[in-house]
């Protein structure tokens, strides 16, 4: 009779992105043999559960977040998978989300929606927020666009910190649009925001990532998050844990996992578009590109002529109405080829595509792969680059 595989899974159950995670890891267990799980309730920086020392087993899925941790998970020398950004332990295999597209991703949502003016609320004590500063830092200045960052000093107390928050969002030119690295700083920025009076939507629009529904919809006004595909990199842990486990060498190479797109809620569900035409399109477009609209049915929708239409369109987006049209229906696109099984048929007729031709010359003229090779990417299991 075989025997289960004991694992422990040191991960806090605290969180929306943990609990993702630990999601994603008993899927793959659903698909392969069982394990036998040690799961300990932990906070993100709790110390290492006091039967660790002594525990005799096989494999451990952790996100390691302080030095005692990894000590107290190194000393037991066996197969290791790490989900945290913090690598403390760096020469054990990492899953993590991909911070460069989440921090792309919130960039081009606030842009899509007319802010010239951007900025980042970041946190000293976590190193993806710097990736995400760095990343947003750099996307900003790729676009030439003007952009403004805060990062929470560390070991001030929380009325320093909110003060300090108050001033720097009091002389940021408005309107603008603010990327906040976590949830928790945004509801800080929203805070801030109420104190000085400052209107959220109309002035200062709010995106975050994690997309912990709980703590966004419960935020005043429910905030607008990037969605990290945490179940997969839980699943993708496993999965390289469980290879480790059976004897097979892997690399220490990050994996690193890519949102799923934007869950967009009240904080940013604005326009800041000083052109109440091309606002008005832009909504249209929103609401109804999966239906199959084309610039012709726009006219009919804005008081303007075709060539007025696109001229201050490309003058205020800096593309044409039916360049939007066919980018919010890729977007639609990948968010189907990623999360379902659907086919191309089916897919093209939910994005408002004629064909599905038409719709894989778009994709690979805009994305630069095929349909078929993006779902092979985003939904694979481990890529050979990961084993050795």
């Amino acid at each position: 009779m075989k025997t289960r595989k004991s694992v422990a899974l040191l991960i806090e159950t605290s969180n929306a992105y943990a609990r993702g995670l630990l999601s994603g890891a008993i899927d793959y267990l659903r698909g392969h043999d069982a394990w036998s799980i040690h799961l300990p309730e932990l906070q993100r920086t709790a110390a290492p559960p006091s039967w660790l020392d002594q525990w005799k087993g096989d494999g451990i899925l952790a996100r390691i977040e302080t030095e005692e941790m990894a000590e107290a998970i190194s000393k037991k020398k066996i197969p290791t998978v790490d989900v945290s950004a913090a690598r403390h332990v760096p020469n054990i295999p990492w899953v993590e989300t991909d911070d460069a597209k989440i921090s792309q991703l919130a960039f081009e949502h606030l842009r899509e929606r007319g802010f010239k003016h951007l900025a980042f609320v970041g946190d000293s004590e976590f190193k993806w927020s710097h990736w995400r500063e760095h990343y947003f830092r750099q996307t900003a200045e790729a676009a030439k666009c003007e952009h403004h960052i805060y990062r929470t000093p560390r070991h001030h107390s929380p009325a320093e910190e909110q003060r300090e928050l108050a001033s720097w969002l009091q002389q940021l030119p408005k309107p603008i649009g603010i990327m906040a690295c976590y949830d928790i700083k945004a509801r800080e920025v929203l805070d801030a925001c109420r104190v000085l009076d400052i209107a959220v939507q109309e002035q200062v629009a709010v995106i975050v990532t994690d997309n912990d529904e709980l703590l966004c919809n419960l935020s005043d006004p429910p905030l607008s998050s990037v969605i990290p595909n945490s179940k997969r990199a839980g699943y993708e842990a496993a999965s390289l844990l469980d290879r480790m486990m059976q004897g097979h060498r892997v690399t220490n190479d990050a994996l690193l996992i890519e949102p799923l797109g934007i869950q967009t809620r009240q904080s940013t569900d604005t326009l800041a578009i000083d052109d109440p035409d091309v606002a008005r399109a832009l909504r249209f477009i929103r609401r109804n590109a999966t239906l199959g609209i084309n610039v012709s049915d726009l006219i009919k929708e804005v008081p303007l002529s075709r060539r007025v239409l696109e001229s201050r369109f490309q003058k205020r987006l800096g593309r044409t109405p039916h360049q939007e049209i066919v980018r919010q229906r890729l977007t639609k696109v990948k968010q189907l080829l990623s999360e379902t099984t659907l086919g191309l048929s089916a897919i093209a007729d939910r994005t408002g595509f004629d064909h599905p031709e038409y719709l894989s010359v778009a994709f690979k003229k805009h994305e630069g792969s095929t349909p078929s090779a993006y779902r092979r990417s985003h939904q694979s299991q481990i890529s050979e680059r990961y084993s050795m």
